[in-house]
């Protein structure tokens, strides 16, 4: 769980990283060439432009009708990796018995521990890098929409002076193209990151998962405070999409042993 917690820090500093490496003070246009600009900012720039032009030029709406299609375009990623996260988690147990039964560090009692653990999880059918796949694919989609967000002229009029007698897009309470002036946005994104991380727990007492289960939050609150409000409102419908895929599909049993599901537990002492 300490390499996931170093692979998303990472990956967010990424992030963070290329927010600033590209043309975010230019207008995205169709004409706007490279492979980031062409394949990734425009189409979603294109995307949300469309819905909003079909829903009385609401980008709010369309904002959340585009999180939803990304979200059932990588529903099967999403679902592998809630189904691979509970497995995990629900054998810890059985990994730290391996790894106290095999504690010492010479080479050979390693690679012993190496294919114990291997055995594991071939026996309980899990992937240890199932879970890691999706924020993979998620991060360039990420960055590519708080692109398309902050250089589409419409949600925000000051990338451009074509653009300039437009007022922005006023969803809700806030400007789709600004920060959140009330916080509220950035706080409901938060708190959904944390229902939805820990409908997906099953060893609440790691201290390594406790630490998850409130850093992520918490990383999620600070962006938002100062990210426009756009990204958190897809942060918000994304949290809320993965709440209901959590409760409705993958169900309660998920990761567990298959006799303990039939008999509810009741084989446990």
């Amino acid at each position: 769980m300490s390499r996931k917690i170093a692979l998303l820090a990472v990956l967010l500093g990424v992030m963070i990283v290329m927010t600033g490496c590209f043309n975010i003070d230019q207008p995205i246009l169709a004409e706007n060439g490279g492979i980031w600009d062409s394949y990734f900012v425009y189409p979603l720039s294109w995307l949300m432009t469309t819905l909003a032009e079909t829903f009385g030029n609401s980008y709010g709406i369309a904002i959340i009708l585009v999180t939803i299609l990304i979200r059932l375009l990588i529903l099967p990623l999403m679902i592998k990796q809630t189904k691979s996260t509970k497995a995990m988690q629900a054998i810890q147990p059985e990994m730290e018995k391996l790894r106290e039964k095999y504690s010492a560090k010479d080479q050979q009692t390693q690679q012993k521990l190496q294919q114990e653990m291997m055995q594991l999880f071939q026996q309980h059918g899990v992937n240890p890098l199932a879970g890691c796949l999706p924020i993979f694919v998620q991060m360039p989609i990420l960055i590519g929409l708080y692109h398309a967000i902050i250089r589409t002229p419409e949600i925000n009029p000051d990338i451009s002076e074509k653009y300039s007698h437009y007022q922005p897009e006023q969803f809700l309470w806030f400007e789709l193209g600004s920060a959140d002036p009330y916080f509220l946005l950035p706080i409901i994104a938060a708190a959904t990151t944390f229902i939805q991380q820990k409908m997906m727990m099953v060893n609440v007492n790691n201290p390594q998962m406790k630490v998850l289960l409130y850093l992520m939050p918490i990383m999620i609150l600070v962006f938002a405070m100062f990210f426009p409000a756009a990204l958190a409102l897809y942060w918000v419908i994304g949290n809320l999409f993965m709440i209901t895929q959590t409760y409705f599909i993958t169900g309660p049993n998920v990761g567990k042993d298959k006799n303990d599901a039939n008999t509810g537990g009741a084989s446990k002492k």
